[in-house]
C-alpha cells in the first residue's frame, strides 16, 4: 500500500435496532472526539426535571452539536423524553458507554437495552502516480458498533441485552467482601496446616527425646557420678 494514499472514507451507519420508539426518543451519535460533557449536557436536560435548567443547557448543547455535526440531534424543548439512545462505532464505543453509566448513576430507575452490532466503512484508496498503471481500490472494512437504550419505563427483561435497574455499587462490594473473606479464610487454612505440620514433626522429636532415650551428656553424667 505504499503506492497508494486514502482518498476518502464513507461510513454506513448501522440501523437502530429497537423499534417502537416515540418519534421524539434522542438519538445521540457519539464519535471519537465528542467532548463526555457535552454529551451528558445535553442527555440530561431531555430527561432531566429541570426545566429552566434544562432548556438552557439543551439550547447551548444543541449549538455546540449543531458545530460538531454529532450526530441527529432534535430542536431543546421543555418536554421531557422518557427514552433516550446513545450509538457509537469504532472508537467511540467505550465514550458512549461511559455516558450512558454516568446518565443512570445521575437518573435513578432506568432501565437498559443493550446491542452490539457491527457498521460498515468503506475506504477508497488512489495511487500515488496516476500513469504508473495502478487502479483505485476499495476496501470495506467493518466497525463494531453500539447501541445503549435507556428508558423511564420498564422495558421487557426477557429481551437479550436488558439490564435492570438497581444499585451498582452493591455488585462491587458483595463481591469484594467475598474476595476478601475467601483470601482470610484460604490465609488461615493454609496457616492452620504450617501449624499442624510443624507440631506434627516437633511432637515426634519430643517423643523421640523422652526418658527412654538418655543424650550423651546425660550418659557422661551417669558415668562420673558411678
Amino acid at each position: 500500500m505504499e503506492n497508494y494514499s486514502k482518498a476518502r472514507t464513507v461510513e454506513q451507519p448501522s440501523v437502530c435496532p429497537f423499534s417502537g420508539l416515540p418519534a421524539d426518543t434522542p438519538e445521540i451519535r457519539v464519535k471519537d472526539g465528542s467532548k463526555i460533557r457535552n454529551l451528558l449536557r445535553y442527555a440530561l436536560s431531555r430527561m432531566e426535571a429541570k426545566p429552566r435548567a434544562a432548556e438552557e443547557a439543551a439550547e447551548e448543547a444543541a449549538e455546540e452539536a449543531a458545530k460538531d455535526e454529532e450526530g441527529r440531534q432534535e430542536a431543546p424543548g421543555r418536554t421531557l423524553c422518557k427514552q433516550l439512545v446513545f450509538t457509537a462505532s469504532g472508537k467511540g464505543v467505550s465514550k458512549a458507554v461511559t455516558c450512558a453509566e454516568i446518565v443512570k448513576r445521575r437518573l435513578k430507575g432506568l432501565h437498559q437495552v443493550t446491542r452490539l452490532v457491527f457498521s460498515s466503512v468503506v475506504e477508497v484508496w488512489e495511487p500515488l502516480e496516476p500513469g504508473a498503471g495502478l487502479d483505485s481500490l476499495t476496501v470495506n472494512r467493518k466497525l463494531p458498533a453500539v447501541w445503549i437504550l435507556l428508558s423511564k419505563e420498564p422495558l421487557d427483561r426477557s429481551q437479550p441485552g436488558y439490564q435492570a435497574p438497581g444499585r451498582y455499587d452493591a455488585l462491587w462490594a458483595q463481591g469484594s467482601s467475598r474476595e476478601e473473606g475467601g483470601g482470610f479464610t484460604g490465609q488461615r487454612a493454609a496457616h492452620r496446616r504450617r501449624r499442624g505440620g510443624g507440631g506434627g514433626g516437633g511432637g515426634g522429636g519430643s517423643r523421640g527425646k523422652g526418658p527412654g532415650r538418655p543424650t550423651g551428656r546425660s550418659r557422661e553424667s551417669t558415668k562420673g557420678q558411678s
